[in-house]
């Protein structure tokens, strides 16, 4: 028997190692709807996300566990320019489309939805209702420092008591004196109201029963008290205040003129509805980046998550919720623009896009796992602030029946 080894079988090459690809970045943008701006608003936009990427979104987190506002951060803000966006320049204001308005708001409220929150209420409603019911003089008195940033407003409707009954049940009362009004009553969750200088209160005019409109001023104005509400959960950043009038007198010269009844508050808030819509969609997108991120980066089973069905199945139901908003917020711009948006138009727009905000950012919440409830891994703040942004405004239940009559010709409100 032949003891010859048998010959060495030879060596496999070895594969080369192929190189892995680069991830992709998460994509909030899916039908390119930011590219339709002309060029110097598109500029404007990507300006704005450098700020909020590079000076807003390090630090907001700390400041929204702390419950405290970023106050050194304004003045860089207001280098931006972008006070009075969709008011004429004519009053100080930037100008430009509400589609502009929009996907600026958009892009705030991506990093940080207080942040968002606290602009839209100033540039919104403050500075909208001195837009849109203010007297020439006064919107050439007040339009211009607040496009500025010198001033600050907030928007006084909400009461302790008086939430969804707004239009006809406002407690808060005016009283006609000579040239002056006297206020009195109570105002509940008004943002930027602890620190802002002016003030648009709401109040029902005992002599008519009609609700109108007064600009306070409030580091000048006796009477007018304001304590920050404490313990929330959501919209953390921003300081929310408990406003006490207390026979408040205000000039006749600081009643808007052409609010003479809620019909004109709601000139006011018809806009403003559907911009939360801008803000809840940015908050979608927000939650949806941070989560992108994290599937790619989690390993378990040595493999990223990102790479499981169930996983891409809710990213792709996440990316899907963000794009069907911004689509119909982008049409409800153009139809603003046109002066053709009905309040319904706007209420169907609130409540759609802060309902898909909310499961969006559950989803994101829940692909984090036990990761998803920290606040470090920031999910968890665009999770908490959705509760917020789907009550505010106007409930989701109450958008539905300005929708509902629409539909079908009848009101289901009550006492309607």
């Amino acid at each position: 028997m032949s003891t010859a080894t048998k010959p060495a079988k030879p060596e496999k090459p070895e594969k080369p190692v192929k190189e892995q690809k680069p991830l992709p970045e998460p994509n909030v943008d899916f039908y390119e709807l930011v590219e339709t701006l002309p060029a110097d608003e598109l500029a404007l936009v990507i300006e704005v996300r450098r700020f909020m990427e590079t000076k807003v979104a390090p630090v907001i987190t700390k400041y929204w566990v702390d419950d405290a506002f970023p106050f050194d951060l304004l003045p860089a803000f207001k280098e931006l320019k972008i006070g009075g966006l969709g008011i004429a320049e004519a009053y100080g204001g930037r100008g430009g489309s509400t589609l502009l308005f929009g996907l600026t708001m958009m892009e705030i409220g991506r990093y940080d939805p207080s942040f968002a929150t606290f602009f839209g209420v100033h540039n919104g409603l403050a500075m909208g209702s001195i837009n849109l019911a203010g007297s020439e003089e006064q919107k050439k008195k007040w339009l211009p420092p607040m496009a500025r940033m010198d001033k600050i407003g907030c928007f006084g409707l909400t009461e302790p008591l008086v939430g969804s009954g707004a239009s006809g049940g406002l407690l808060t009362t005016a009283k006609r004196d000579g040239d002056t009004w006297i206020l009195n009553g109570e105002k509940k969750w008004i943002g930027n109201s602890t620190w802002c200088d002016i003030s648009i209160i709401w109040a029902r005019d005992v002599a008519d029963n009609q609700v109108k409109g007064f600009i306070v001023e409030n580091k000048s104005t006796p009477g007018f008290k304001v304590e920050k509400i404490q313990n929330k959960i959501a919209l953390k950043v921003v300081q929310n205040g408990h406003i006490t009038l207390t026979n408040c007198r205000v000039p006749e010269e600081n009643r808007l003129q052409g609010a003479r009844s809620f019909r004109d508050t709601a000139r006011v808030l018809r806009q403003t509805r559907y911009g939360v819509g801008w803000e809840a969609t940015g908050c979608a997108m927000g939650a949806f980046e941070n989560t992108v991120k994290y599937c790619q980066e989690r390993l378990q089973f040595g493999k990223p998550i990102a790479s499981f069905q169930l996983v891409q199945d809710l990213l792709a139901r996440m990316l899907a919720n963000i794009t069907a908003s911004q689509c119909m917020i982008v049409r409800t711009a153009q139809l603003n623009d046109q002066g053709k948006l009905t309040d319904a138009q706007a209420a169907v727009a609130k409540a759609f896009t802060t309902s898909k905000c909310r499961e969006t950012v559950a989803w994101g919440r829940e692909l984090l796992g036990g990761n998803g409830i920290s606040a470090d891994y920031k999910v968890a703040r665009f999770f908490a602030d959705a509760e917020a942004l789907y009550s505010y405004e106007g409930t989701f239940q109450m958008q539905n029946l300005i929708v509902g009559k629409e539909i079908t010709g009848l009101s289901a409100f009550v006492g309607k």
